[in-house]
């Protein structure tokens, strides 16, 4: 039996491929892209995130609605895709990514049960407010925090401490979702209570801090909180 996380008083989000489906720009384009999409929706993935270590080491922070053009552009080039439409056409849809099925029923059961509930990510507050109202999602979270308040992407320690200022909670008691196992891990060393979503079934890094427990997807969630 998979032991309980017990002592929570909040539960944070990270927001992109935890919350919202980052492949659902180009599986909605494959009519455009045919056998290019998931090597694009992976390319576009890494070097999204590249870019924001890469800022963050070089001290050159723009928002990540830029970060995403610019992983954007380069997987196009990579695959040699020519097409301003249809990068016009998955920015689009990129600001409005599907929720994962579970999440909106997992949010208003850990809301029902006494938790607060918020996002911390990497988006712009733009990118997220519209991806958390086209899910419907608005009234079970209680606040949504942006790296662009800050200046610097994850995994600085930073990022994780406006969780705590911002909700008012230790970080001992806040348990932190992520389906990025750099973040997961990341997240656990700065000291939340953590549980991996590992939705793609990657292999633990290699670097410091252990999440607490691993999922495969947010409905094992609430369970795991006692809920």
């Amino acid at each position: 039996m998979t032991a309980k996380i017990e002592d929570i008083d909040a539960c944070v989000f990270d927001a992109y491929g935890t919350l919202f489906d980052v492949a659902a720009a180009a599986a909605r384009c494959k009519d455009a892209l045919g056998d290019k999409a998931e090597p694009l929706a992976a390319l576009w993935r890494t070097r999204q995130l590249e870019y924001t270590w890469l800022r963050s080491l070089m001290q050159e922070y723009v928002e990540f609605w830029q970060v995403t053009g610019d992983g954007l552009d380069y997987a196009l080039a990579s695959l040699g895709i020519e097409d301003d439409v249809l990068r016009e056409r998955l920015m689009d849809i990129y600001m409005v990514l599907d929720a994962y099925p579970e999440v909106k029923e997992v949010l208003t059961t850990l809301k029902n049960g006494g938790l607060k509930t918020a996002i911390l990510s990497n988006g712009s507050p733009k990118m997220l407010n519209a991806a958390v109202q086209n899910a419907g999602i608005d009234g079970v979270l209680d606040d949504s925090f942006s790296v662009d308040s800050i200046g610097i992407y994850k995994p600085h320690p930073s990022v994780y401490q406006m969780a705590v200022d911002g909700l008012d909670v230790d970080a001992g008691r806040i348990c932190f979702m992520s389906s990025n196992a750099w973040d997961a891990a990341a997240a656990a060393n700065f000291g939340f209570r953590v549980v991996w979503v590992n939705r793609f079934g990657q292999p633990q890094e290699r670097i410091p801090g252990q999440p607490e427990q691993e999922i495969t997807t947010l409905e094992a969630l609430p369970s795991l909180l006692g809920l």
